[in-house]
């Protein structure tokens, strides 16, 4: 750290930014299986296991409503083609209920090789952290007392504003987890929609959501590779070397807080994105 307050200030704001990026980095490349040492997944195991009991009843009962809604009378299962083609829906139902959590699992493994393929185009996020450059911090060093009081009130702006950012981003892409967390925990519920012709409909909205999620890992993954395309190929820069210390680093200040809302703005329109994306 520098021994100017100023630039002191400053520097912990983008420590802190750039700390959430690599959190966001780990966070993308973590399995709901293992994230938190895998607490939260043993926990959904167990609310998944109990809802089971509850999924298994609504399936039998969406299943008979189907038939009900659908057969005019029971003769109609002297056909085999018939027959075969309920028990073949109630099969299915039972085992997306019983295996609900190998299912969704599985799905994540896949989409997961997604974020893995375009995240290993990335890298590290090394090249997306923001720093203070050499000259700024030069021209805050030779700033007098008096002249130093309109950057104070600059720096604590512009401080406090990444680092609100900061945490906006972090939770937009915690609230993932938590989202992949539900969805998991709840599904034998949805999922005994299957069971039914008329409900089944839920239960294919309810795989698409949760596939939906899934692949919001990929789009933030590519929001962070935008990000840093913005700050190693136009990086904010000092437009005017003779201007006023504060005059260089409101400009400083204003071009970087404007590529932190790009990338801030497209983490928490990666649901949106991927929605229109895949005609969610």
């Amino acid at each position: 750290m520098d021994d100017n307050w100023i630039v002191e200030n400053l520097e912990g704001a983008f420590a802190t930014w750039n700390s959430r990026l690599t959190e966001i980095w780990s966070l993308v490349s973590e399995t709901p299986q293992h994230f938190k040492g895998g607490a939260i997944w043993a926990l959904c195991q167990n609310i998944n296991t109990a809802l089971q009991a509850i999924g298994y009843g609504l399936l039998i009962l969406f299943f008979a409503v189907s038939i009900f809604r659908s057969t005019a009378n029971f003769q109609d299962f002297r056909r085999p083609e018939q027959a075969l083609r309920y028990f073949i829906r109630f099969v299915a139902a039972k085992t997306a209920v019983t295996y609900g959590m190998d299912i969704m699992a599985t799905l994540f493994t896949i989409c997961g090789g997604i974020v893995s393929t375009v995240a290993g185009n990335l890298g590290n996020l090394t090249g997306a952290s923001v720093t203070l450059p050499e000259e700024l911090k030069t021209a805050i060093d030779e700033v007098g007392f008096l002249a130093s009081i309109p950057l104070w009130l600059v720096t604590i702006l512009g401080s406090v504003f990444i680092t609100v950012l900061s945490f906006v981003m972090i939770l937009t892409v915690y609230s993932r987890f938590f989202r992949l967390y539900m969805y998991t925990a709840l599904a034998p519920i949805p999922l005994s929609t299957f069971a039914g012709d008329v409900t089944s409909n839920t239960g294919r909205t309810f795989i698409k959501s949760y596939l939906g999620v899934c692949m919001e890992g990929a789009v933030i993954v590519l929001a962070c590779m935008i990000f840093s395309a913005f700050v190693s190929g136009g990086s904010p820069g000092i437009a005017d070397p003779d201007a006023s210390a504060v005059t260089m680093v409101w400009s400083y200040l204003a071009e970087t807080i404007f590529n932190m809302l790009v990338l801030v703005g497209l983490v928490k329109g990666a649901d949106r994105i991927v929605k229109e994306m895949m005609a969610l």
